[in-house]
């Protein structure tokens, strides 16, 4: 067997917001995909991911949290799915069965790959490919200024307590698979951590990621973070939280991304490097989504026309 590259390259696309929590739930948010190729002449790591992939979208319909081994030797692959914890049955199996085929239309067979829509995630990775830690950073994406949204004086004052809100309730939650929200004061926070993950460090995992959150996003008025083993979100609402799962997508129109250039591999870069790689970022996954999204414009066109024409 080859050696296994630890490095994944990151790519990322934010799709935009529709009506229905359903779709909301199963927009995109990133993609981890490992550079080095599955080298499979006899398919038995087919096989071993066809399994994996299959356990995974069964258990999903009665789990919000599932890891599963399929193979053996070298050829052992590891798998993982996590749904939001605010998320019904049917709504972890709905957003979960849609994740292998994506992963394999964005990602190919690869020796490790990750998949983060808004309500769900999964990853797998071959036996041999090297960890990283919990708290290292994926993706993050932040909103606009305060300044520029009626966060009026005092925001960040009534946003850190928020925080500390989110902090506390993750400590007391880990009888709900380390998955808490609440709202304060027109802010709606929401943070949870890898299924497997104990009390103790899972409240450090979401502590992180809010110190990363005070600090990259700075006064923009929402922000979502996600770390490798948790991940947490706010969102601010001048007239009102709307609605609390979509709120966890916050304000999607107006941000700005920007990631470490590498999955396993962390990378610190200036803000011009960082809208130089993610021109980059984009205009790579553009050609792996446009088909997709071309379809859906479709659908959607069709749809409407019908619409218009039944009104008729």
């Amino acid at each position: 067997m080859h050696s296994i590259s630890p490095t994944f390259l990151l790519l990322m696309v934010i799709t935009p917001l529709v009506t229905t929590s359903a779709a909301d739930n199963t927009n995109l948010v990133y993609k981890g995909c490992a550079q080095q190729t599955l080298q499979d002449p006899n398919g038995v790591y087919s096989s071993a991911l066809s399994a994996i992939f299959g356990t995974l979208i069964q258990q999903s319909s009665k789990a919000k949290f599932f890891k599963t081994v399929s193979g053996s030797g070298q050829a052992t692959i590891s798998g993982l799915f996590q749904c939001r914890g605010d998320l019904t049955n049917l709504e972890c199996y709905n957003c979960v069965s849609r994740l292998p085929i994506l992963m394999d239309k964005l990602c190919g067979k690869t020796v490790a790959a990750r998949l983060q829509f808004l309500g769900c995630y999964m990853l797998y990775e071959v036996a041999g490919f090297t960890q990283i830690s919990g708290m290292e950073l994926l993706y993050k994406t932040c909103g606009s200024s305060n300044n520029n949204n009626g966060g009026g004086n005092g925001f960040e004052e009534r946003r850190d307590a928020a925080f500390a809100s989110l902090e506390s309730g993750i400590e007391s939650s880990n009888g709900n698979g380390g998955f808490y929200s609440t709202n304060y004061e027109s802010l709606y926070v929401l943070g949870q951590c890898q299924g497997d993950l104990g009390a103790s460090d899972c409240g450090e995992c979401v502590k992180n990621a809010v110190q990363r959150a005070e600090v990259e996003c700075g006064s923009s008025v929402s922000g979502q973070i996600y770390l490798h083993k948790c991940f947490m979100s706010y969102s601010y609402y001048p007239n009102g939280i709307p609605n609390p799962k979509k709120s966890s997508s916050a304000s999607g129109s107006s941000y700005s991304s920007s990631s470490s250039s590498s999955y396993y591999s962390p990378s610190s870069s200036s803000s011009s490097e960082t809208e130089t790689n993610t021109g980059k970022t984009v205009a790579i996954i553009l050609g792996g989504a446009a088909g997709v999204g071309f379809i859906v414009i479709f659908v959607l066109f069709v749809k409407n026309s019908a619409k218009k024409h039944d009104d008729y």
